[in-house]
């Protein structure tokens, strides 16, 4: 009888720390920030108040438009005329400013029949 008591209270502990242990991403410390290649084209905005934020320069918030968000391409299939008949396009800060902070990314992957992917 004392096993089955020594189980139960082990069991009844096992289970009420597994309510104790939780994990999860760190709140970003901002919703975004929209990089900047040219910090001249920021205007005023920088100074005291500058952020830099994933080796970039952060636009003023005010700034930031739906353009920062968009990328036209992705749906353009892509010239896989090549020695392994394929093509990358790749998408990220650089050609999408409003992705710094986000932690995503895109690639589009065009194959001719018969295309290698040589990475």
């Amino acid at each position: 009888m004392k096993g089955v008591h020594f189980l139960i209270s082990t069991l009844a502990i096992l289970a009420s720390a597994t309510f104790l242990v939780t994990a999860s991403d760190p709140s970003p410390l901002q919703d975004f920030c929209v990089a900047l290649n040219d910090i001249k084209s920021a205007g005023g905005y920088f100074g005291a108040n500058a952020v830099f934020v994933n080796g970039k320069f952060c636009k003023d918030p005010k700034l930031v438009n739906a353009n920062d968000f968009f990328f036209s391409g992705l749906q353009n299939p892509r010239n896989t005329q090549n020695p392994v008949g394929s093509n990358v396009t790749t998408v990220n800060v650089d050609q999408i400013a409003g992705l710094n902070t986000l932690g995503i990314s895109l690639t589009r992957i065009d194959f001719a029949p018969n295309g290698l992917n040589p990475h």
